[in-house]
């Protein structure tokens, strides 16, 4: 079996992570490998589909090969179903010695003196289609052992293509959970209010997306499931858009609105045209710490543009992680939000204080609003005000609410 280890060894397979792997490049890579191997002019790997087999991959030394990836056949033509169903034999070293074979017009036609095939059988037993080598002469020096050499990366190919058409279904499941969603006019936007603790004023609500659809699972997973089927965007400019319709049909002109984005959207380009309309010195769009930067010089032209229009910006989950830092550092927010994992035991941990004391000073300096985010104790209030944070959030102080029931709330700037 060396010959076949050196071989697959070669194609770069690594068993027990498909999900790694680029399925195209690993396929065509197993192919072109077992082609050259074997001294054949031509390899492809083809699929069943109905009464016809497409060729999904073709590997071949001819400067004119009979077919190209893509081109369809009926499964009558040809050998593939015919090795599947047991009427061909999957090794065929001399097609002038297989009465069958002679039988069938391509041998003639193409020619083919010599043929290797074997089904791409999947977990369920399954035949997604066949795995090929042939070449115009015969070839009697193939033998049972290039066929367990074919046969071993047959399987690696089927793994790959279950991989790759597991992951299109999970795809698919979520595009059609998330336009359920979207054509309902979802997702629903609750709001919870921003406090400003001296006076306990309400000056703001940070919009919050909620979802009545199954799965039942955080806002957090179906944004991610949005991500993952590339609807991300979709998602996120449905929100937006509900947010601002609904707050500012109730709200009072003199409080704020604080939208979660992502710096793809905000570099996209697109927004503009979806706050249009709306007063821009009233919102605030949060960057969370969990979004990663690529590109820290195209996020801050593109928020320079909304910002020169008057809206605001503000660093979500400040004092969780390092990327809130580069965050504050590189885009000089208006507004920097403590994360709630500072905010928790701040009022016994001497370290979280002496945290948010810094986080303090600094918004003096740079004149940045502090919003304290996740206040639940009276305890945790206290300690927030003696450390001299404006302003905060979180079940203690409101809950969130429905737009309807937010315009009714007391207060103002």
């Amino acid at each position: 079996m060396q010959q076949e280890s050196v071989l697959v060894g070669a194609l770069g397979w690594r068993g027990g992570e498909p999900e790694k792997l680029r399925y195209d490049e690993e396929v065509e890579s197993a192919l072109k490998a077992v082609r050259q191997h074997l001294g054949m002019e031509i390899g492809f790997v083809s699929e069943f589909l109905g009464e016809e087999r497409v060729f999904r991959h073709v590997d071949t030394s001819l400067a004119e090969p009979p077919f190209l990836a893509g081109h369809r056949l009926s499964m009558e033509e040809g050998y593939c179903r015919k090795v599947v169903a047991g009427e061909l034999p999957e090794l065929i070293p001399d097609t002038s010695l297989v009465p069958a074979a002679l039988d069938i017009p391509e041998t003639a036609l193409l020619p083919i003196g010599s043929h290797m095939s074997v089904p791409i059988r999947l977990s369920d037993g399954t035949v997604y289609g066949t795995f090929c080598c042939f070449s115009s002469w015969p070839d009697t020096s193939l033998s049972v052992r290039d066929l367990q050499t074919m046969r071993a990366v047959a399987d690696m190919v089927a793994a790959q293509v279950e991989a790759k058409v597991t992951s299109q279904k999970v795809q698919e499941s979520l595009r059609s959970r998330l336009a359920a969603v979207l054509t309902a006019g979802g997702p629903h936007m609750i709001y919870q209010p921003i406090i400003r603790l001296d006076d306990m004023v309400v000056v703001g609500a940070e919009a919050l997306a909620r979802f009545a659809g199954s799965p039942h699972q955080s806002p957090d997973r179906w944004f991610a499931d949005a991500d993952a089927a590339g609807m991300r965007s979709e998602l996120e400019f449905a929100a937006i858009r509900n947010a601002l319709r609904d707050f500012f049909a109730v709200s009072q002109e003199d409080r704020y609105l604080a939208l979660n984005i992502s710096p793809k959207i905000i570099v996209g380009g697109d927004l503009a045209a979806v706050l249009e309309g709306y007063p821009l010195d009233r919102i605030v769009l949060e960057l969370t710490e969990h979004e990663h930067v690529e590109d820290y010089e195209g996020l801050f032209r593109a928020l320079a543009r909304v910002r020169a229009r008057g809206v605001r910006i503000a660093v979500d989950d400040a004092g969780s992680g390092y990327a809130s830092l580069r965050h504050v550092l590189s885009i000089r927010p208006d507004i920097i939000k403590l994360d709630i994992s500072l905010t928790r035991a701040i009022e016994t941990d001497p370290v979280r204080q002496a945290l948010a004391a810094a986080i303090v000073a600094f918004g003096c300096h740079v004149s940045c609003r502090i919003v304290a985010e996740g206040i639940e104790t009276e305890a945790q209030l206290t300690a927030l005000r003696a450390l001299g944070v404006e302003y905060g959030q979180g079940y203690l102080l409101a809950k969130p609410l429905p737009a309807a029931d937010l315009g009714r709330t007391t207060g103002g700037v």
